[in-house]
């Protein structure tokens, strides 16, 4: 019986993840087209000024405070921090390069994840998941071909949003639980709105009012990055982590197909191959994870042989 319930829950926790996945793809496309029609750093500043206020207005009716002394200790600014330098570079990549490259090396992301986490944090990690951070991130090079004739400089700022948001989700591990996830998301919004604020005059983008339409769309864009949000959480809360990890690689999968759709991309072998490899090396590690985690639980008693 229990195990027809985790069977369940975990079925229906991948169907919420899928949905999630779709939505932060769409919410992708509607960034790009607005980066299309404006100085991508205004349509960042925007999107961190209303994500802002999405998550202040959450705090308001739970009844919390947005401002404490928590949102200036070190380690929350760095998730701060690692939060506008992964914007930063993701709005960028979207802007200048092709969304399904954009896509394909955002993939990346657990691996450098676990990467610093033995760098940086110390944790236990074999020559199997290293093997899968290597072959993974030979598959980002298959992508970005350095060197080669396909290769676009500006595709390295995929590779820095990786890096950015790597650094955010490490320092979010080192955070205090009492500080709420919605203050940790407002001082995150904020500080991407304030990095669009000062990369304007530098690249000497102009801001624009934007019309009825283009608010439309960042309402729109808003709200699937808001959706997709809320299924990741319930997604999690559901199912089992390492039943629902590789269902998160569903978002190239969509990415891929809105690429073509809306912007007519056709990704070439080198830039498939490279995610096919970057993908089956994150199953790989997610499925080695979850095997050491039973192995831990039962020899900790947890989990019968």
């Amino acid at each position: 019986m229990r195990l027809r319930l985790m069977v369940t829950e975990n079925f229906r926790g991948a169907i919420l993840m899928v949905l999630s996945m779709v939505l932060f793809a769409f919410e992708d496309v509607f960034i790009k087209l607005l980066s299309g029609e404006m100085p991508y750093t205004e349509v960042l500043a925007v999107v961190g000024l209303l994500g802002t206020l999405c998550f202040v207005l959450l705090l308001k009716l739970k009844g919390g405070r947005l401002w404490t002394r928590e949102l200036v200790r070190p380690i929350v600014l760095l998730r701060s921090l690692g939060e506008a330098v992964g914007s930063v570079g993701f709005f960028m990549a979207l802007a200048l390069t092709d969304l399904s490259s954009t896509s394909a090396i955002q993939q990346a992301l657990p691996l450098m994840i676990l990467m610093g986490a033995a760098l940086f944090l110390r944790e236990p990690v074999g020559w199997r998941r290293w093997s899968a951070i290597i072959v993974g991130f030979l598959g980002v090079l298959l992508v970005i071909r350095p060197g080669l004739e396909g290769f676009r400089p500006v595709s390295l700022m995929a590779l820095l949003a990786v890096l950015g948001l790597a650094a955010r989700d490490l320092a979010t591990r080192r955070i205090p639980p009492h500080i709420r996830s919605d203050q940790l998301a407002a001082s995150a919004f904020f500080a991407v709105f304030v990095s669009g604020l000062l990369m304007a005059p530098v690249l000497g983008h102009e801001f624009v009012m934007p019309t009825a339409r283009q608010w439309l769309i960042f309402g729109i864009c808003m709200g699937f990055g808001v959706g997709g949000y809320a299924l990741l959480v319930a997604a999690t809360r559901l199912g089992e982590a390492s039943a629902l990890a590789p269902y998160r690689y569903t978002r190239l999968v969509f990415a891929l197909i809105l690429a073509f759709i809306v912007f007519d991309e056709r990704p070439d072998a080198l830039t498939l191959t490279g995610a096919a490899i970057i993908v089956g090396s994150g199953c790989y590690m997610m499925l080695r994870e979850a095997r050491l985690r039973r192995r831990m639980l039962r020899e900790a008693g947890f989990l019968s042989p």
